[in-house]
């Protein structure tokens, strides 16, 4: 095993890499020389096409809307950025919407990232510079005045420095096992509105039971429980409400089948032992397919319904994954993995302070590579259409603060980003300036994708679009 370097060797190497990459350099906002259209249409290839309309409809909500479903453009655009070279696995599409709450093991409710699509192998600061245009975003769409927008994001990125520098300090089982759960946060509150939506996000997230969904989705029919068909959100697909057309290589399947045998069998060899063993106490009753998201619009993501002998139900959730919008664009720095639902797990597993005793991965019968975990347990999501700008500021430099912990966690290079960051704020400063540069770049080109749809390059549909259609 070759020498670890120190931590004064590891702090000094940051430091160093000020002369090569000056942290002014983070302003440029990339390579901006392009067609988003033509990018979002390629990141739709593979897609159920059916499907993809509702992606887009639901992108042309907003600015904010079509930053989350575009995370291929500006993984483009960061291709040409100055990189440090410190290279760790990362979030990949790390904007304010991908963190929330949900249960550990122990049912405590933690705060942390929790969304994994994207994770990859990759520059650090890219993670940085999307939750930073991502909080700029959506400070605009929040009608946030610009100099406040400003000083609220300048404040979450010194933030983010600080907590680096905190999880430098920390020896690696501290790092490793270090947490934020909403107990804290509740007690750490400043302000009234504050304590009063963490309050409000742990009695809803108290409520999002496995138990407290089963009736609201389902009925039992025969002696089994059925999911109630409720397209676009969720079908069976072999239902007479599927909007999957027939000539699909999915429509061909027979759903239960596929899920059990050599996908079953893999997916519990990447399980602890002893979940292996849990999940022998269940049997399937349920299988549907579930449109998630803004990003994942149109990839195959579906639902289990199982039960115990006390009846007590289990809902899996099985995503697709597909190569990582990351993967074109991180040079030679490449993934271990050549499973996309390893790499979404692993990442998961080394960036989120407490993992899903569920997360696995498995291969579909049509060799699409999945990844499963629990649907709904405890997940709670702050409304952010809702929130006062105090607690949107708050919220900002949360997960400005998670970030910092879970990079050190996964990368252990705690003390080099740290060492380069040093205690001034020319890094805060120029992602503030990148940040501002950016949201101007995603009104161009949400309002160039808003052309497309209006005149027919693109089709765009919304949830009540397609029920309408679909119909009773």
């Amino acid at each position: 095993m070759a020498k670890a370097p120190t931590f004064e060797e590891q702090r000094q190497r940051g430091r160093a890499l000020r002369e090569r990459v000056p942290r002014s350099a983070h302003v440029d906002p990339g390579k901006l020389q392009r067609d988003p259209v033509a990018l979002l249409e390629a990141s739709s290839a593979g897609r159920i096409e059916a499907l993809v309309p509702l992606r887009y409809g639901r992108m042309l909500a907003s600015p904010f809307a079509f930053y989350r479903g575009s995370a291929a453009i500006q993984a483009h655009d960061l291709a040409k950025t100055p990189r440090t070279g410190i290279t760790i696995p990362i979030c990949g599409d790390c904007h304010l919407m991908n963190f929330g709450g949900f249960a550990t093991a122990e049912r405590t409710l933690v705060f942390d990232i929790n969304d994994f699509d994207e994770s990859h192998p990759g520059p650090w600061e890219w993670d940085v510079k999307r939750l930073a245009a991502s909080i700029m975003v959506a400070s605009r769409h929040l009608g946030i005045k610009a100099s406040a927008a400003d000083e609220l994001l300048f404040a979450a990125l010194e933030g983010y420095g600080r907590r680096m520098a905190a999880c430098a300090q920390k020896g690696a089982l501290e790092l490793w096992y270090d947490k934020l759960t909403f107990d804290e946060l509740l007690a750490n509150a400043i302000y009234a509105e504050g304590r009063a939506e963490i309050e409000r996000l742990i009695k809803k997230a108290s409520q999002r039971t496995h138990q407290s969904l089963l009736p609201k989705i389902a009925e039992k029919k025969g002696g089994r429980w059925v999911m109630a068909d409720a397209p676009p959100g969720l079908f069976h697909i072999h239902g007479g409400r599927s909007p999957i057309p027939k000539d699909d290589r999915w429509m061909k399947i027979d759903p239960v089948k596929a899920i059990s045998g050599p996908f079953l069998q893999q997916y519990l060899a990447t399980l602890a032992p002893s979940h292996h063993s849990l999940l022998d106490r269940f049997q399937v009753q349920d299988f549907a397919f579930k449109t998630v998201g803004v990003g994942s619009v149109g990839m195959r993501c579906s639902v289990v319904l199982l039960t115990d002998l006390r009846d007590q139900p289990l809902f899996l959730q099985i995503k697709e994954a597909v190569p990582s919008v990351l993967a074109p664009h991180v040079g030679k720095t490449k993934s271990p993995f050549k499973h996309h639902g390893q790499r979404v797990v692993v990442g998961q597993r080394m960036m989120q302070a407490a993992g899903d005793p569920f997360l696995g991965w498995s291969t579909g019968p049509l060799g699409r590579h999945f990844y499963l975990r629990q649907l709904r347990d405890m997940k709670v999501a702050i409304d952010l259409e809702t929130v006062s700008e105090r607690v949107f500021e708050r919220y900002g430099a949360l997960c400005c603060d998670t970030l910092a912990r879970a990079h050190a966690r996964a990368g252990g290079t705690a003390a080099e980003i740290s060492g380069y960051l040093g205690k001034g704020d020319r890094f805060a400063e120029a992602i503030v300036r990148y940040a501002n540069a950016y949201a101007d770049q995603v009104e161009r080109d949400f309002e160039a994708f808003r052309k497309a749809c209006q005149g027919g390059r693109l089709r765009a549909r919304t949830d009540q679009d397609f029920a309408a259609d679909i119909g009773p």
